[in-house]
């Protein structure tokens, strides 16, 4: 008979574990706007923000607050229903309007997060007998998406085209998805993209890209990574997350409007969950006008990766090669990099340190995010500080 085990033990035992492993994380409480200059329920002093998504600094941009306001006043403060019933405004339906615009697609459709478009596309266009082939080191949303797909899941080395292409040769299903983030988001490089497309079409398949961290920030306009290869297929699904660059909250999915028409019909975390405040796509709205005009903010940021890269001076700690607002520097060892994030932390600066399984084992890492709203001096003074801190930690 197998011996009783308390679930209760069982967890605060696994807790355990990962406090001994350096894997346990825990929340820190923000008491600002989301802004580089920060401060937390944690810490007597003000601190500057290296980690935050909010690539253009629109996150606490007045006019999108006051849309939002305007929003609420307007359409009141929630959905009250599914977009299928009754909770699909004519706010949302201009802001997918919009998004195709901007993105040069047929149509979108817009999801309340980045997360719950990618759980819902994938199980919608493929399932049992096909086949999902995914970059190793993609968002854990496209992996969860892949397994509630109950396709088979195929992952090659990450950018690994050749080996990409065998396994698309090797495949007898019927029907093929590739998923690929457009900037990896622990590594900040940028796919491959019009190769994965010369691929997708080749062997029939759909090309589906997770853009969370190219909207905003490449291409003409900020209209993300497919824009910045000047890619357009009936092959190609985009997802964009409108919480990061965008500044507020929320994706959308945009390509051929069947392809919308049927997410619409078939896309579970679409139809099963309540439409997002109608207040949200207001906001967005302006949001979409600050990103298109945003050209100055972009040149700062791209201003910012360049003198960052090119005045931090590693010799054992690795800077990958990334020309986006991530910028990583693997440590490798788990309490090595914590005990790094927590030197940063002394000094004023917030680094949080990502460890496994968000990246791979013995990669553990600094992930350094810059951002349109941090100054020049707030940057020199951070590569200033990791040098100095290489060189104390053995």
């Amino acid at each position: 008979m197998a011996e009783h085990i308390d679930p209760l033990d069982e967890l605060r035992a696994g807790l355990g574990e990962l406090d001994g492993s350096g894997l346990r994380r825990r929340r820190r409480i923000v008491t600002t706007p989301c802004q580089p200059d920060t401060r937390l329920a944690d810490r007597a002093g003000p601190i500057v923000a290296f980690c935050s998504n909010d690539y253009l600094g629109l996150a606490a941009e007045p006019a999108i607050a006051e849309a939002v306001r305007r929003g609420s006043l307007r359409w009141g403060s929630g959905s009250g229903a599914s977009h299928l019933v009754s909770g699909h405004y004519a706010v949302h339906e201009a802001l997918e309007e919009r998004l195709a615009t901007f993105t040069g697609m047929d149509a979108a459709l817009y999801f309340s997060t980045g997360y719950m478009a990618n759980i819902g596309v994938m199980p919608a266009l493929v399932g049992r007998g096909d086949a999902i082939f995914a970059d190793k080191v993609n968002h854990a949303s496209l992996v969860d998406g892949a397994l509630l797909s109950r396709a088979e899941f195929i992952r090659y080395p990450h950018c690994d085209l050749a080996a990409l292409e065998g396994r698309l040769a090797a495949s007898r299903a019927p029907r093929k998805l590739i998923v690929t983030d457009g900037v990896f988001s622990m590594d900040g490089d940028i796919a491959p993209l019009p190769q994965l497309l010369a691929l997708a079409e080749a062997h029939q398949a759909w090309l589906l890209v997770d853009d969370a961290h190219g909207f905003g920030v490449l291409g003409p306009q900020g209209r993300g990574c497919l824009a910045h290869f000047g890619l357009a297929s009936p092959r190609l699904i985009y997802m964009g997350t409108l919480g990061k660059a965008a500044g507020l909250s929320g994706a959308f999915v945009a390509g051929q409007r069947d392809v919308i028409d049927w997410l619409l019909n078939k896309a579970r975390s679409y139809i099963f969950t309540t439409g997002a405040p109608p207040m949200l796509a207001n906001g967005l709205l302006t949001a979409l006008d600050l990103v298109e005009q945003g050209d100055e903010r972009r040149a700062h940021l791209n201003a910012l990766i360049a003198r960052f890269r090119a005045g931090l001076g590693l010799r054992r700690w690795q800077l990958l090669p990334s020309d986006t607002p991530i910028q990583p520097v693997v440590i490798g060892d788990n309490h090595a990099a914590l005990a790094v994030s927590q030197a940063l932390d002394a000094e004023g600066l917030w680094v949080p340190a990502i460890r496994p399984p968000t990246v791979p084992k013995g990669s553990a890492r600094l992930r350094i995010v810059l951002s349109a709203a941090h100054s020049i001096e707030q940057v020199d003074r951070l590569a200033a500080i990791l040098q100095r801190l290489e060189a104390a930690h053995p």
